[in-house]
């Protein structure tokens, strides 16, 4: 213990945070202190009374005069680790609950790559991505992997407004040179050079971090942005196009990877027409050297018994979106299988394939598609009936897996001292009126797990009165009364728009005049 320690914010009341995967700890009466920098100085538990909240500041020279440094969590509120989305379209967020009539490959081509085109205008994703990080940070997403476009300006703009509201973010530039409108078919050598300005763009967004840390973390450890290497998919990358993506993926080895893999079974027979010499779909990303621990695979629903185990001895892992699995009909992720397979699952919303921005709504989700496969499974007299997800392993997967998916474990996904504070203040009883569920009294109001689980299962951002990242306030109720914010003012959507809107009933795309048929 260093009694020298700056500390910054101290916290009094109920934590809530996974120790593993099917482990659930709740801590009332706790005490947690940050420090300066934002991490988890101390956790003190069965701290009652004001004696001993003093005899355990006084051991950490914690002065408390004047201005009260404590904040105490009053009857129905809770700290939980904040919420970490591994897999999400920030050019697709104004696309989200809509186009729901078609399965992926027809999707991509009538709703999403239209969209996608016109983030070739920097003013255009200047009026959308700024909208994109601050709701996803008022629904509790402290941590987003972000896939942008294949424009340069408009990809770095992104990961400049994540850095700007202070959210933890992964965000790539998306590859692609293939099987697309010509307008999002690039060059690769031209590609290539964009992306690695990008990347050089991103790890210079703030040259003076992670200096505090002393070597103690990993750099990545406490980057607030990082960039991503971005090939779209197996069906719009060449092998020319995967295989430059790789050398760039040896060249910066610490970056991660992310893309998509086995998210719908025409996708899947498609890849092998593409790649007919290559033995399945993980191994076109194996053999251009893009499968590794750092790689982020959304999806996975119908990887092979030997994709799994090739994934697992390559340490890399699954972005479970199961909203998305739904909606545009690709199918249900066997998510236990996976984890008993010993591979790292997080979850995804996956917008626009996903209708809705939070982690809670994937949570749900994620319940019901691992009950489907419960059901399913106990039709088969010859085999057990597989157990759905509990909620301590929904917990896990929303932090701590998502956290093992991005290699942070060590930095964040729970409150073990010396991880960095990201963390929702979550209050059940007196959020925002009306108020998204009630907690009776007599009934929930004296039940933690009680009061837990009914914000995992009815609540929302209503409920969530301050967001952290790094031991910093960042959004929720609190801050959005604290910090009113205005829009930029400009037209450009409206133009784009109207062009998006004429492509669907004209049939050709807005930017390149291409057909989509």
């Amino acid at each position: 213990m260093s009694t020298h320690t700056e500390i910054a914010q101290i916290f009094h009341g109920t934590f809530i945070h996974p120790v593993s995967l099917d482990n659930l700890e709740i801590i009332e009466n706790g005490l947690m202190g940050v420090d300066a920098h934002g991490r988890i100085a101390f956790v003190e538990r069965g701290v009652i009374g004001d004696l001993k909240i003093r005899e355990v500041l006084s051991k950490w020279k914690v002065v408390v005069n004047g201005e009260e440094k404590v904040r105490f969590l009053t009857m129905g509120q809770f700290l939980l680790p904040g919420f970490i989305d591994t897999h999400t379209h920030a050019a697709q967020y104004p696309n989200a609950g809509t186009g729901r009539d078609l399965p992926l490959l027809e999707w991509l081509k009538k709703y999403t790559f239209p969209l996608e085109s016109s983030f070739s205008l920097l003013s255009y994703a200047q009026k959308i991505y700024p909208i994109v990080v601050d709701q996803l940070l008022l629904s509790g997403t402290t941590t987003a992997v972000y896939f942008a476009t294949i424009h340069l300006e408009s990809s770095k703009y992104l990961a400049q407004v994540a850095y700007e509201r202070g959210q933890r973010a992964f965000v790539g530039k998306v590859s692609m040179d293939c099987n697309a409108p010509n307008c999002l078919i690039e060059v690769v050598e031209e590609s290539i050079k964009e992306t690695e300005s990008f990347v050089q763009y991103v790890l210079g967004l703030d040259p003076n971090e992670n200096n505090d840390y002393d070597g103690e973390y990993e750099r990545r450890g406490t980057r607030l942005v990082t960039p991503v290497l971005t090939p779209r998919f197996a069906v719009s990358c060449t092998s020319k196009m995967l295989e430059a993506l790789g050398k760039l993926a040896k060249k910066y080895d610490d970056i991660p990877i992310q893309s998509h893999l086995s998210e719908n079974q025409e996708e899947v027979a498609f890849v092998k027409e593409l790649f007919p010499h290559i033995e399945n779909y993980t191994k076109v990303y194996d053999d251009h050297e893009l499968l590794n621990d750092r790689s982020i695979m959304a999806h996975g629903i119908y990887l092979s018994e030997s994709e799994r185990a090739l994934i697992k001895e390559r340490n890399a892992g699954i972005s479970h979106c199961p909203n998305s699995n739904f909606t545009i009909l690709s199918g249900v992720c066997n998510v236990r299988q996976l984890l008993d397979d010993g591979i790292k699952v997080g979850l995804g919303t996956d917008i626009s394939g996903g209708s809705a921005k939070s982690i809670l709504n994937a949570v749900r989700n994620a319940g019901v598609a691992s009950r489907v496969i419960s059901m399913s499974s106990s039709n088969n007299d010859n085999e057990m009936r597989q157990q759905p997800l509990s909620l301590p392993e929904l917990l896990y997967l929303a932090t701590m897996g998502g956290a093992r998916l991005l290699n942070l474990e060590n930095v964040i996904g729970n409150f073990q001292v010396g991880k960095e504070f990201d963390a929702l203040l979550v209050d059940t009883v007196t959020p925002v009126d009306p108020a998204p569920f009630k907690v009776f009294e007599g009934i929930d109001d004296s039940d933690v797990l009680r009061m837990f689980e009914k914000f995992m299962f009815l609540g929302d951002e209503r409920n969530l009165r301050a967001v952290y990242v790094k031991g910093r306030m960042v959004s929720g109720v609190e801050f959005i009364r604290n910090n009113k914010s205005s829009t930029s003012n400009s037209d450009d959507d409206a133009i784009i728009m109207k062009k998006i809107n004429e492509y669907k009933n004209s049939g050709r795309c807005p930017v390149c005049n291409d057909s989509k048929n």
